[in-house]
């Protein structure tokens, strides 16, 4: 269930009233999956460095215990992620994440961190950089065909 502090008045044309519902990527966002204890730590250290609002991130309470970072879509694109990261967007299969609404039962989806009210995504070079750093991971160039 969210939290008092993800109460907030904020629209998005792809966030659902109440409930959640699934939203194709590459359309108003890319989503970057983690697994949650990699997620976790990634959220703490991008609160951190963004005064406390980083952007949406959903956090899964069921299955694989997911999370995942939005970005705008097509940032996702042109880089490589450590291994155990999910690109979902732009450019590749069609992929759908489940987003919740920002109150009521949303259950098994919720915000990890709320959408932010300036309508800004978490910023894909931050979330890359802060990623690999945390993983010891060097990016590699792309190979291009």
């Amino acid at each position: 269930m969210n939290t008092e502090s993800n109460r907030v008045a904020v629209v998005h044309p792809w966030l659902p009233v109440s409930g959640h519902r699934l939203r194709k990527t590459g359309v108003f966002f890319d989503a970057v999956r983690v697994t949650e204890a990699v997620g976790e730590e990634l959220a703490r250290r991008l609160e951190a460095l963004t005064n406390g609002e980083p952007g949406p991130v959903i956090g899964e309470s069921a299955g694989c215990r997911w999370m995942y970072f939005l970005v705008a879509p097509g940032s996702s694109a042109g880089r490589s992620w450590p291994p155990g990261t999910t690109r979902l967007g732009s450019g590749g299969r069609d992929a759908y994440v489940g987003i919740p609404a920002l109150t009521g039962v949303t259950w098994p989806l919720s915000w990890r961190c709320a959408p932010r009210q300036d309508r800004r995504l978490v910023d894909p070079d931050l979330l890359h950089g802060t990623l690999c750093a945390q993983l010891g991971w060097e990016p590699r160039p792309l190979e291009r065909g």
